[in-house]
């Protein structure tokens, strides 16, 4: 590709709003340093709770995501970002340095657009950004002062903090007072948010987060269930297995049997 088309295609990146979640600084800057010269609005998380959270927050055109990053991984992000309502419009790219066919057919399933390998040039993963944007309109841009929809309450701040903290790290339960402090708040309003919100109470949140999960997870991917159940952070597979029945009816074998239209629920 000659330098006249180069620059055209990478003209498209101007005023794209992307968010690069990365663990090591100095691949991060880089990389955010060549997309700032494109015109792009770079920002940053360093590991897949911040990109979440990130992601929820910006909603930036598309995400270029590790995959190894420490707290919770960039194929777990991906998935938990596909399955949000507000989020599962958002692209995801992965830049990775596992490269076996397994790992980039395990980042397509999770629900990436793209994966690209490490070590990778900067032209291409810009030219790659390009033709995935073109078809996006552009975010419009605000005048200061715009009101944006209905201004959030405290029950949803609340809400939306503790629900990117739980959802970020659904492979362990915490304590009710580590999901107040993460929320900026105590557990007696914690509890009035949750209920005010989903009218429900915060651990039933986390086990039907975990079992909208496990559904997407037993359709789009060929995890074992051993597998699923410790992500999803339940101590044995049986016990997943005894609760995902309880909720749908059937175990987790017979869903993945069963096929996409096994539960409506899902």
């Amino acid at each position: 590709m000659n330098d006249h088309i180069q620059t055209s295609e990478l003209s498209r990146l101007h005023g794209r709003r992307l968010l690069i979640a990365e663990d090591e600084p100095i691949q991060q800057e880089l990389l955010a340093q060549y997309l700032r010269k494109q015109g792009c609005h770079v920002y940053l998380a360093s590991d897949g709770a911040e990109a979440i959270a990130q992601t929820r927050r910006l909603l930036p055109d598309l995400v270029l995501m590790d995959i190894n990053m420490p707290h919770c991984d960039g194929l777990t992000a991906c998935r938990i970002l596909k399955t949000g309502c507000r989020t599962r419009s958002v692209d995801v790219m992965f830049l990775s340095g596992a490269t076996t066919p397994d790992d980039r057919v395990h980042g397509l399933l999770a629900g990436a657009v793209d994966y690209i390998h490490k070590p990778f040039n900067f032209a291409e993963v810009g030219l790659r950004l390009a033709l995935h944007l073109q078809e996006k309109p552009k975010p419009v841009v605000m005048p200061a002062g715009t009101a944006q929809g209905s201004p959030a309450t405290l029950d949803d701040l609340i809400f939306e903090a503790a629900s990117s903290y739980l959802l970020a790290q659904m492979d362990r339960t915490p304590k009710l007072e580590q999901v107040a402090r993460a929320a900026g708040t105590n557990v007696s309003r914690l509890g009035q948010a949750f209920k005010q919100r989903v009218d429900m109470s915060v651990f039933e949140y986390l086990r039907e987060a975990r079992m909208r999960q496990a559904c997407q997870l037993l359709k789009q991917t060929l995890m074992e269930i051993q597998s699923i159940a410790q992500e999803l952070g339940f101590t044995s597979g049986a016990n997943f297995t005894a609760a995902f029945k309880a909720r749908f009816g059937l175990t987790p074998g017979q869903f993945r049997q069963a096929g996409v239209g096994s539960s409506e629920a899902c």
